[in-house]
């Protein structure tokens, strides 16, 4: 590895590896002052499953969206419960960004996300639930159209209803035939519900 000075330390090229590549090495450079040395470290650790815990206090704080995108890629893939519900964690985050870098993590983690979808879809937080729905989309799961028909037709909030009748419209068979008329019943004066659900019932042949 080339000397670094410490003048330049924030200047030091990408594919410098700052610290002990081992799992403590590893970790202590998770906090390291340089932009890079997080992101290396962050990656490197993708080989050690021990190192969800590390990596999902690291993401809470990190305010670089390259070393975050790190962060998330070795989350994904350990994939063990301890990353998922960091990821979890991540759908609660003020952070936009975070937010929508979570979903698009746990979306690569059907096998792992299936188990607890039912509960994501239950959540107290209508965001999180909205959420969970988008996480659907890619999902390629067989109970995709059975979650989103209880939605439909138990979920209270409009906006929930709003994702999840849009990603119906994709994917229904006639089995949501009666969760979408009874949708359209609920919410009467919601315009875009309305166009929803229609264009899901045209698109399985019903009216």
């Amino acid at each position: 590895m080339a000397f670094v000075k410490k003048q330049v330390v924030s200047n030091v090229s990408s594919d410098e590896r700052l610290a002990p590549r081992d799992f403590a090495g590893l970790v202590a450079e998770l906090s390291a002052d340089n932009p890079a040395a997080r992101r290396w470290a962050a990656r490197d650790l993708a080989a050690y499953p021990e190192a969800s815990a590390a990596l999902v206090a690291r993401i809470k704080e990190e305010d670089q969206s390259n070393v975050r995108e790190a962060l998330l890629t070795s989350l994904t893939w350990i994939g063990d419960e301890v990353a998922v519900s960091g990821l979890i964690d991540c759908l609660r985050s003020e952070e936009a960004a975070l937010r929508n870098e979570a979903v698009e993590a746990m979306k690569e983690l059907p096998e792992k996300v299936a188990p607890i979808m039912g509960s994501l879809l239950a959540d107290a937080n209508p965001d999180v639930r909205i959420f969970a729905v988008n996480i659907l989309e890619s999902l390629r799961h067989p109970a995709v159209e059975e979650w989103l028909i209880d939605v439909i037709e138990h979920e209270p909030h409009v906006n929930v209803c709003g994702t999840a009748v849009d990603l119906l419209g994709e994917v229904a068979t006639p089995a949501a035939r009666d969760a979408l008329l009874g949708l359209r019943k609920r919410f009467p004066d919601e315009p875009y519900i309305q166009f929803a659900a229609d264009l899901a019932l045209k698109r399985i042949g019903e009216d």
